[in-house]
């Protein structure tokens, strides 16, 4: 159902302003922020993986002047909202070059115990501490969705999956992984370590093994930490072993994306 809109501050639109401002956007997308049932997704391709993977779409934010069709899953009930390039400009900060924006209804939230009897025995489970940068958040989901990561287990402080960025750098990815957050840091890991996984804290550290080199026939479950500081001492003591990627020259660390896209290769070969 198509919907002219003539003005950026339309009401009818109003899930679709401020997206200019990413930390008001984070805030409001944000487990109990004021549209913390919603989540926003951009361009064609993201939405209809959205539509692939259940979630219910509420709207679309459109260029007036598209004559693309749209995906194919998208039902002509739902209100797509027509906006021209001045209208588009001042609610986004851009044009609107991936085609269109969406709103999307969120899914109820899985539990740890949920997430750990839907993996896979040969799926690699991932485990975040403090990654609370969006861009990093989706760049370890497309890696993880492309090297053999079954599941994503999370401490309260990190980003929100399903935030804008996260699921743009994704390119929806995101939305195919079960994930779900601990209520108690890091104690909850004993659940996994009861599920029967390893868990393997990915850290720089000189005690580090070579993760390379470890053979095992084990279910492994990956652990990430923030991009500057690492793991915490807590996160890192709870951890069955400690791995590193081996560096040369002056290089003592990666950026936390490309670290988690060498280790999920890695622990593919070691199986």
């Amino acid at each position: 159902m198509r919907i002219e809109v003539n003005e950026p501050n339309d009401p009818q639109i109003k899930v679709f302003q401020d997206l200019r401002d990413h930390v008001l956007r984070q805030k409001r997308e944000r487990p109990g922020g004021d549209m913390a049932g919603i989540f926003i997704a951009e361009g064609d391709i993201v939405v209809e993986r959205a539509l692939n993977a259940g979630y219910e779409l509420e709207s679309l934010l459109i260029d007036a002047k598209r004559t693309k069709p749209m995906p194919a899953l998208i039902n002509d009930s739902v209100p797509q909202f027509a906006a021209s390039d001045e209208v588009l400009q001042q609610i986004t900060g851009y044009n609107i070059h991936r085609g269109c924006i969406a709103c999307f209804r969120r899914k109820d939230l899985l539990t740890v115990d949920t997430v750990l009897a839907q993996m896979a025995d040969d799926a690699t489970l991932l485990i975040h501490e403090n990654i609370n940068n969006p861009t990093n958040m989706g760049v370890i989901l497309r890696c993880a969705a492309a090297l053999g990561v079954g599941g994503l287990l999370m401490d309260q402080t990190c980003s929100d999956p399903l935030y804008r960025r996260s699921v743009r750098v994704s390119m929806g990815e995101a939305f195919s992984m079960p994930y779900a957050r601990f209520d108690d840091w890091p104690s909850g890991l004993s659940q996994v370590e009861e599920a029967g996984y390893e868990v393997w804290a990915l850290t720089p550290a000189d005690d580090a093994e070579d993760i390379s080199q470890i053979r095992t026939d084990k279910k492994i479950a990956l652990m990430l930490g923030a991009e500057a500081p690492g793991l915490t001492d807590q996160a890192l003591a709870a951890a069955t072993r400690k791995v590193k990627i081996p560096m040369t020259g002056t290089v003592d660390s990666l950026n936390v994306g490309v670290a988690a896209a060498i280790a999920f290769y890695a622990v593919q070969q070691n199986r």
